[in-house]
């Protein structure tokens, strides 16, 4: 009883608010992925011309995954349809127009001017922002930058004012910082959050936030895609799905007529003061971070949180340690202190991982350049700039720099100066992670299906592979390729695992008996490959691609691309909800785990005498050390 008197009085404090408002219409849109199938453009075109249509439709939200690949010229194309709304229309990023962007997350911003929306009608606040993941395959995570944005408006929204959040992901364990989002919604009058991703229409609970999800505008197997129409009528919001056209049956076939078809209500959502202080004792499901207590012998020396985010790993030497971030800033660190020696900052976000040599830093940036930096000083020595943002991973092998971009190319770099020694102009796709080289070649994937093998000392062509997958999102791109006893191993998101000789490219060995996705690794002395499996285990298999042994560690499903590492004797996993695993090479048994952080870890970087270094994409970076 005491409940339910509670509940009325909030009820009535925000219903008369809201009651006053007059009633207004909406279209939730989502999932577009243009640049998907040759129908994706068409549904939009007719989703537009049936908006159009309507006079009675006060503005239009897009809830993300816009694109399918995020490439420059789905943005645009994408632009072009949706500029052909005679009405206010409002627009996000989903994962798949952050995840394969060969811009590295900027042109989004550029065509649609932003990456999320604040405005207010009839006295309800609209807020939408990103979610992710940015360029490394992870579940979702809004950025640092997003959230610090999304707590500012959040605060300074009077009390009483209802507010409609707008993110790609549903507010549930596949955005990494769910939890954090749905703190700060909760800090005032938040009626609903609205999203997409899932390409069905469905209502969902987000700890006692109503969550709802809009069917994606593709037809798939349907004649015709679709939308939603959002009613706030006083204290209810409906949701009813349409058709842009109408499927009739005429002499017992299927045809379309030009007019658009509302179907019943799906869902409503009542809209009263939601009493999110005592449900958040009652509801609040965080992540948990038990298995560190099951460790205490891992103890951090030092770690802090970046005030963005950071998509790369970290490199160090024996005193300093570096690593980049998305606000564009190469980053000096005392290794043993863990403080900011030095920083450097770029036009862009950074999404490479530093290369070293004895005295230079060198990292590429998404404003399209190469800068190469003193180590003790960061002054700068040189910069190249070319012509498209860099999202790959430099790797320096004696005085040259290898490295490859997003507009085709692959380069050799003189390290002293920059100048090019060499240019490969036949790349594909862009080139998203670190190459690896043998005596004679220079290895990498892309974008665009392929894998290359390149003469290190000219450039020249030796050969090109491809998975035989016809789209894009299979390619053999963001893994960290190895190379030892004249194969190279690569693994790629259709869950295979190949070997291919390197001289040839020829298909020596094909398995996706591991299932990994697209992490794996090499052990110290060059004789085992790992492979992190999608669900749960670490495989071995040797080089003569016999499996030496397996692990169950029991992470459970696990995407991330981070590489797998050894050293002295400890293979080091790097998961995609801010774990570590250290397995002992030997016994084949899990040494220690450690969880860090809710969000990928970039890399983990070991440094000797049982420590690491590592990032994870939420901003921590840190140096732990096990001991028994």
């Amino acid at each position: 009883m005491k409940r339910f008197l509670l509940l009325s009085v909030f009820f009535t404090l925000v219903f008369s608010t809201i009651a006053e408002a007059q009633p207004f219409k909406f279209a939730h849109i989502s999932d577009t992925h243009i640049g998907a199938s040759t129908t994706a453009s068409e549904d939009l075109e007719r989703t537009v011309k049936d908006i159009n249509a309507q006079e009675d439709i006060a503005f239009v939200i897009h809830s993300g995954d816009v694109t399918e690949f995020g490439s420059d010229a789905e943005l645009q194309e994408a632009k072009n349809i949706l500029s052909k709304l005679n009405k206010p229309w409002y627009i996000v990023p989903g994962n798949h127009d952050t995840k394969w962007s060969e811009s590295g997350c900027n042109s989004f911003r550029t065509i649609f001017g932003a990456d999320r929306f604040l405005f207010d009608h009839a006295g309800v606040r609209f807020i939408g922002c990103s979610s992710g993941p940015n360029m490394r395959m992870a579940p979702g995570l809004v950025p640092r930058e997003d959230l610090v944005w999304l707590d500012s408006i959040i605060t300074a929204t009077p009390a009483n004012q209802a507010i409609i959040f707008v993110n790609h992901y549903p507010l549930d364990a596949g955005l990494a910082n769910w939890d954090q989002v749905i703190e700060i919604l909760k800090k005032k009058n938040t009626q609903v959050a609205l999203c997409g991703h899932g390409h069905r229409n469905k209502h969902l609970d987000a700890e006692g936030i109503p969550n709802v999800m809009g069917r994606s505008n593709l037809r798939a197997k349907d004649p015709v895609g679709g939308y939603n129409l959002v009613r706030m009528v006083f204290d209810t919001l409906y949701y009813a799905e349409r058709r842009p056209l109408k499927t009739v049956a005429n002499d017992g076939i299927q045809v379309m007529e030009p007019q658009g078809e509302t179907l019943p209500d799906w869902n409503k959502v009542y809209l009263y003061k939601h009493p999110y202080a005592a449900q958040n004792k009652e509801m609040a499901e965080h992540p948990s971070y038990a298995v560190n207590a099951q460790f205490p012998g891992v103890k951090t020396i030092w770690k802090f949180q970046d005030k963005s985010d950071v998509g790369a790993g970290i490199v160090a030497n024996a005193t300093q340690a570096f690593y980049a971030n998305s606000a564009g800033q190469l980053v000096a660190i005392d290794l043993k202190t863990g403080q900011k020696q030095w920083s450097y900052t770029t036009q862009g976000k950074i999404f490479a991982t530093p290369a070293l040599s004895k005295e230079q830093v060198v990292v590429a940036s998404t404003d399209g350049s190469i800068y190469c930096l003193l180590l003790k000083t960061g002054k700068l020595l040189w910069k190249v700039k070319t012509g498209k943002s860099i999202v790959a991973s430099p790797l320096i092998e004696g005085e040259v720099i290898y490295l490859g971009s997003s507009e085709g190319k692959f380069r050799a770099l003189n390290l002293k100066d920059g100048k090019t020694l060499w240019s490969f102009n036949g790349v594909v796709g862009f080139v998203e992670s670190t190459p690896c080289t043998d005596a004679e070649q220079v290895y990498f994937g892309d974008w665009g299906t392929f894998f290359y093998a390149l003469d290190k000392k000219t450039g020249r062509f030796i050969w090109r592979w491809s998975n035989g997958q016809s789209s894009r999102l299979y390619s053999p791109a963001a893994c960290f390729p190895v190379v030892t006893e004249g194969k190279v191993f690569i693994a790629a998101p259709d869950r295979y695992v190949t070997a291919l000789d390197a001289l040839t490219g020829k298909e020596i060995w094909r398995s996706n008996y591991a299932k990994g996705r697209e992490s794996l690794g090499i052990s110290e002395d060059g004789g085992v490959i790992y492979i992190k499996a999608m669900q749960d285990s670490l495989v071995a298999f040797n080089t003569n691609l016999q499996k030496s042994w397996s692990l169950n560690l029991g992470f459970g499903y696990e995407i991330g691309p981070t590489p797998t590492v050894e050293r002295d004797g400890l293979i080091y996993l790097a998961m995609d909800k801010g774990l570590i695993y250290a397995v002992d090479e030997k016994k084949h048994q899990l040494v220690w785990a450690h969880k860090l952080s809710n969000a990928l870890v970039n890399t983990v970087f070991p440094i000797g005498n049982g420590q690491v270094l590592t990032t994870t994409m939420d901003g921590w970076v840190a140096r732990l050390e096990y001991k028994e």
